[in-house]
This record gives structure tokens, sequence and C-alpha cells, in this order.
């Protein structure tokens, strides 16, 4: 669908704001080569890990609701926080999910009680696919985290659904006070 304005757009996260130079490095020791390798190897592991995953949701997501007695249920792996975060992404770029797999995702993973940044894209995930359940996850959200929430509002404002802009408007009434001047007339631009 539509997208927020490009200003919008994740440029409120952690780690985007100032950030100081990086101090002098010394020489590279003989093993930093092997060391930056290894590293790599495991990162790349743990993106591996998350493709896995992703494939296992798209299988969960296209299956029909009654399932086989004899089929097997799906086993997904504990994933670190930014697999997660990688994870909610790639399933970001769903055309559909459903409802049962958004269901089952936010008990697999806890979602709403994830660190901001996940439960950010687990906002993003129910605005998207219109998940009233866990429209309570994103109220929540838009009054806790105002700075990253601020995104949020230009995608439940930008899909032209009437329940979704009725939660943004409530949800900037109750926090408007608390948010900072400029965020709040950002914010305000969007959905008065």
């Amino acid at each position: 669908g539509p997208r927020a304005p490009a200003a919008l757009r994740r440029a409120d996260g952690p780690g985007r704001g100032l950030q100081r130079p990086a101090p002098p490095r010394p020489p590279p020791t003989a093993a930093e080569p092997l060391q930056r390798e290894r590293r790599a190897g495991e990162e790349s592991g743990l993106a591996r890990q998350v493709s896995a995953e992703v494939a296992k949701w798209v299988r969960v997501n296209r299956r029909p609701r009654k399932r086989k007695r004899r089929e097997t249920e799906e086993v997904f792996a504990k994933l670190l926080p930014d697999q997660l975060l990688l994870l909610l992404e790639h399933l970001l770029e769903q055309t559909t999910l459903s409802p049962r797999t958004l269901q089952r995702l936010e008990r697999t993973y806890h979602l709403p009680e994830q660190d901001a940044e996940v439960r950010h894209r687990w906002c993003e995930l129910v605005v998207k696919h219109k998940y009233k359940k866990a429209y309570g996850d994103v109220e929540r959200f838009l009054q806790e985290d105002q700075a990253m929430g601020i995104y949020l509002y230009g995608e439940l404002m930008v899909n032209e659904d009437a329940e979704q802009q009725r939660l943004a408007r409530r949800c900037f009434e109750l926090s408007r006070e608390q948010m900072d001047r400029s965020s709040a007339e950002l914010v305000a631009e969007m959905i008065l």
C-alpha cells in the first residue's frame, strides 16, 4: 500500500541521531581479518536462520484453516532480538498475512513485551493487515514510545481506514501534551 512520507520513515529510531566520530583505530593485528571473517560468518548464520523462519511463517500463512490430523505442526526457533526484527521486516514484505498467522506470531514471540524496535515492526504488521485484535498494542506503542510512534501515525492515516484513523486521532489527543512541540506539530499536520 501507500507509504508514509519519506521524512517519516524510521528516521526516529535509536542510534540514528548524532553519532560520535569513531576513535582512531590501532593498526590491524594478524588475527583481525580472521575475527572479521568469523563475525561475518556468524552474522550470515544468524541471517540464514531468520530466512528459514520466514519460510516457515510463509508456509503457515498459506495453510488452509483446517489441518489434517497427521500434518506436523511447525516448530519455530528462538530468535535473538535482532533476528526477530529481521523476521518482522521480511514479513512486512508479504502482501497478506492472515489474522490466524498474526495471532500465532504474537504468541510465539511475545511481541508486545519485546523492545521498542520489535514492537514498532509488530505495530506496522498490525496496521498493514488491519489486525484489529492487536490495535491495543498500537495504542500502547503510540503512547509509550512517542518518538518512534510518529512514523506509525503516518501509516495509520495513509491506509484511509476509518477505524485506524480514529485510533490515530484518539492516541494523539491522549499523548499530545507529552510530545515535544515539533513532533506534535508533525503529527497534527498528518492527522487533523
